[in-house]
């Protein structure tokens, strides 16, 4: 989809997101260690590299690693960098538009995205895409840059059983945080920080079952169309992009490396443009 477009997903959507993470052509390996591949590429979408990453996860199903990139509860306790995050309406039992904001590395000003978020689960196989999107009702707000998320997107293949222990996520990201950023961060998002959100995420996955058990088990709308209570999405509601697309860039090049390193290379790092989130 393009990036402004409402619509619900359609099959075609989801195989070009399965496409992008299993064809490597014309990306470059930037990483590589502890079973965890990550490329990037450029394309002519935007300035800011496209960035993909592999993780094979051999402790944790594809049925919980699919309930941690959904559950808004959970990602509390695991996502350090969030803020904020809520769910604005809905298209219908599988497409939403939500609401992400983040703090990147210091001092960099925090970051937001207004996405619309696509899902589909085929047992042994799980994806999750958004794009970004200008509801109404969620205005660009002082001292936050609106970032665009032109097309981020989660891939699990179960190694066998779903329900059990072993999985393949890759993840896709073509994403803007805007603003003009500093050299130094730019470069980070491939070589330290998408690692380490796959670090996190695998961690968090670990943790799901034991959480979930205490915290309302049986409440999994993503799974269970029923139990989804959004308003419906009223057209009117959505705006132009072009606005966001042309904001004026706020230059933040004299961001100082070394007031960033301990967020990044420390286990809490935070995420810029590689998170446009699937929330």
């Amino acid at each position: 989809m393009e990036v402004g477009e409402v619509r619900i997903a359609e099959d075609r959507d989801y195989s070009e997101l399965k496409r992008m993470c299993t064809c490597h052509d014309g990306w470059k390996q930037e990483y590589q260690k502890n079973g965890i591949t990550v490329w990037t590429k450029m394309t002519e979408v935007s300035e800011f590299k496209m960035v993909k990453v592999h993780s094979t996860l051999k402790d944790v199903s594809a049925n919980t690693l699919y309930d941690v990139l959904h559950d808004p509860g959970y990602r509390k306790s695991w996502d350090s960098s969030m803020v904020e995050s809520y769910d604005i309406c809905c298209l219908n039992p599988n497409n939403d538009i939500g609401y992400y904001s983040f703090k990147p590395p210091k001092p960099l000003k925090a970051r937001d995205f207004v996405t619309l978020r696509s899902w589909l689960d085929m047992m042994n196989e799980k994806i999750i895409i958004n794009h970004s999107v200008n509801h109404e009702s969620v205005p660009v707000k002082k001292n936050c840059v609106r970032g665009i998320s032109y097309m981020t997107g989660y891939y699990i293949q179960a190694s066998g059983n779903p329900e059990q222990p072993g999985c393949v996520l890759s993840y896709v990201t073509q994403c803007d945080p805007k603003g003009k950023l500093p050299v130094w961060c730019v470069n980070k998002v491939a070589q330290y920080v998408a690692p380490k959100v796959m670090n996190k995420i695998h961690k968090a996955a670990k943790g799901y079952p034991k959480w979930k058990a205490k915290h309302n088990p049986q409440w999994k709308p993503w799974l269970y169309p029923e139990q989804m209570t959004l308003p419906r999405l009223q057209l009117n509601q959505i705006l132009s992009i072009e606005d966001q697309k042309n904001a004026k860039v706020i230059d933040e090049t004299n961001a100082q490396e070394a007031e960033e390193k301990e967020e990044v290379d420390g286990e809490d790092s935070s995420s810029l443009g590689s998170t446009a989130d699937a929330e």
